[in-house]
């Protein structure tokens, strides 16, 4: 194993993990802003109140991309092992 085949096998993990933590990640910035936008509005300091919405907002999120998310990472798993015996190498 090279230092570049390595380099590049943890490049390729790591976009791997940032495109299964995106959707919920970007649900719940876009949740917090929208409740924080209501708070400044009706000018309700309640920090708890964000919460709720997140956590509703980023479970559904996983409910609604977990089929998506699978077929990231089973493909990411396919390709590791069918290519295990080049990387032994």
């Amino acid at each position: 194993m090279t230092p570049e085949f390595v380099t590049g096998f943890f490049l390729e993990a790591i976009k791997t993990a940032i495109f299964l933590a995106a959707p919920m990640l970007a649900v719940g910035l876009i949740s917090g802003v929208l409740v924080s936008m209501f708070q400044a509005a009706t000018q309700i300091n309640e920090m708890t109140l964000v919460f709720v919405p997140k956590m509703l907002g980023v479970a559904l999120a996983l409910l609604f991309f977990f089929p998506w998310m699978m077929k990231v990472i089973i493909g990411f798993t396919q390709n590791l092992f069918i290519n295990l015996p080049t990387y032994i190498r």
